[in-house]
């Protein structure tokens, strides 16, 4: 992958908690927040600033329309949900083109891990302690809990590398 360690370095301080409240969020109530779509818009603006050269930084806004204008589309099919779309564009910024299918490879595991683990955990005594969470429920999978964990690993790949 060609993200550097130092670009993950930077962001993922930042963005760590961000992706455990959307996590969460869509796992108690199938729906992400406008508010930590934008505050992760607002991480990549301002940190994306100092953690990349000027022109990809420039570049990468790209990503965010495209996969907004994707996102919307496959919204408005009822594809996918409308806070996912908005979540999915949120974070396109972070990952650099190169990476974009590493990343889908990133992202395919952690939706099948997290669909295992989210139906594991509404068999066991986690709903218990959360009975009130939606996701429990609901026919329809908190794609927050793979989207947000995904971006979580990219960074965490792109820190390992100055190991």
């Amino acid at each position: 992958m060609t993200i550097e360690w130092t670009t993950a370095a930077w962001f993922l301080p930042f963005v760590l908690p961000i992706v455990i409240w959307v996590s969460w969020s869509d796992m108690a109530s199938m729906k992400i927040p406008n508010k930590a779509v934008l505050a992760l818009l607002v991480v990549f603006a301002v940190i994306g600033l100092v953690a990349l050269p000027f022109t990809e930084y420039l570049w990468r806004w790209s990503h965010f329309a495209v996969v907004l204008a994707i996102g919307f589309v496959l919204s408005a099919l009822n594809l996918v949900g409308a806070g996912d779309a908005k979540f999915a564009a949120a974070m396109a910024p972070f990952i650099a083109l190169p990476d974009g299918m590493p990343f889908m490879y990133i992202l395919g595991a952690t939706v099948i891990a997290a669909f295992l683990l989210h139906r594991w955990a509404r068999r066991s005594s986690i709903r218990e302690r959360h009975p009130d969470w939606e996701s429990w429920t609901r026919r329809e999978f908190p794609m927050g809990f793979a989207l947000a964990p995904a971006l979580m690993f990219y960074l965490l790949i792109g820190l390992s590398k100055a190991l």
